[in-house]
């Protein structure tokens, strides 16, 4: 790719605002849209809701895991997702949290990063838990194709601060720390990105976290059904709310299965999202 991930996200936040769509086939949600729980339901619903976000968001999240737990066959309609991605000029953030070591952790970079790969996507969610240098053939394979990484910082589930949040500086400070020594010098920002959750009950810089100095684009997850809002990622992200993807999942997807209602949702969130953070 000839333009860098953090330019095109910078493009398309600037364009659409903050909105990315989660895809999360899970087969409650299937079984609510009248869909079978197998890779044709997969298929029906994602193409609905790429075209639903098509030109009304940033990018779209599809969750691996939804599409694995279908096998070969799922995984196919996962490949047949990214590539939708592409033709719809929507950017790929595959949820995926991969994180591995040695010629196992180039493996997974392959997959999701290298140019021709079935999976490849514009970015992709890693875990540092094996240590951030771990991450490395991904962050190097991401920089040389032109996409990107999110990797977990503090997330949006109450599980993750007996982790995260532990030591001093902790651990989540720690890999900010390396973040942002891999985006140093890039503008508007850099192509690591870090995955904050919308769902804290103080700042990141409450919690000894320099995002801004990290220079990274910043996934937020936790608004919509897990009980955020925009007045939270004010809150958190004041002075950065320039590049914050903000994932939304089921709070739109329940609009479906209809196309037109789909859209509306899209669009709604959308909306809703730029003209909270305008002021942030």
């Amino acid at each position: 790719m000839s333009t860098s991930f953090a330019n095109r996200l910078a493009e398309a936040l600037a364009r659409y605002g903050p909105l990315c769509v989660g895809l999360d086939p899970h087969p409650g949600l299937l079984a609510d849209w009248g869909l079978p729980d197998d890779a044709s339901g997969l298929r029906t619903f994602a193409e609905r809701v790429l075209d639903a976000a098509a030109g009304r968001c940033a990018a779209v999240k599809p969750q691996a895991a939804f599409f694995e737990r279908h096998g070969a066959d799922g995984v196919r309609v996962l490949e047949e997702v990214l590539l939708g991605c592409r033709d719809r000029g929507l950017l790929s953030v595959l949820d995926a949290k991969r994180g591995d070591i040695g010629s196992t952790m180039t493996a997974y970079a392959e997959a999701y990063l290298a140019d021709g790969a079935p999976l490849a996507a514009d970015s992709v969610t890693l875990s540092p838990y094996l240590g951030y240098g771990s991450l490395r053939p991904a962050i190097d394979l991401a920089r040389a194709t032109g996409r990107g990484v999110w990797v977990l910082g503090l997330t949006s589930n109450p599980e993750g601060a007996s982790v995260q949040q532990v030591g001093s500086p902790t651990v989540a400070a720690r890999v900010v720390e390396q973040v942002a020594v891999d985006n140093a010098g890039m503008s508007p920002f850099g192509d690591v990105g870090l995955v904050v959750g919308a769902t804290l009950a103080d700042p990141p810089s409450a919690l000894g976290l320099d995002l801004r100095a990290a220079a990274a684009p910043v996934l937020a997850p936790g608004v919509g059904a897990q009980g955020a809002s925009g007045a939270d990622l004010l809150r958190l992200f004041a002075g950065l709310t320039d590049r914050i993807l903000v994932p939304v999942s089921r709070a739109i997807l329940a609009a479906g299965p209809g196309e037109r209602a789909l859209a509306e949702a899209v669009t709604t969130w959308s909306d809703g999202l730029r003209a909270d953070l305008a002021t942030g």
